[in-house]
């Protein structure tokens, strides 16, 4: 889940009773494993004394920035998201070093084709 992050900033009220996705996902991003995938990788935590309520804030490799909710957002589901983002990413990378267009743009045509190599079934 790191190698898609550059930073990860978790925000909490330590009297917040909300605040268990922040601690499980700290301890996510904490584990030697995670440090391990990514040794640049930055924590920034912010203990609060207000009413913010908790939030993760997550910066990708792209820079990308997106925040979290971590009120009603399970540590997770976060880390299904970055996942995701970071395989999308990582096409995004090898269309671009092969030369090709990102995103991809499939003309309507082609879209209403059926695929070579799939049987279709009469229902």
């Amino acid at each position: 889940m790191l190698k898609f992050l550059s930073k990860v900033k978790i925000e909490y009220n330590a009297l917040d009773p909300r605040i268990a996705s922040c601690m499980e996902f700290m301890a996510q991003c904490n584990s030697r494993k995670a440090r391990e995938s990514n040794p640049a990788f930055q924590v920034e935590v912010k203990r609060r004394t207000d009413e913010h309520p908790p939030q993760i804030t997550v910066t990708f490799v792209n820079g990308v920035e997106q925040a979290f909710d971590a009120t009603s957002t399970p540590a997770q589901s976060i880390r299904t998201m970055i996942l995701e983002k970071g395989q999308t990413l990582e096409t995004e990378q090898m269309f671009r070093e092969a030369g090709e267009s990102w995103p991809v743009i499939i003309p309507k045509e082609e879209l209403s084709h059926p695929a070579s190599g799939i049987k279709e079934t009469q229902a």
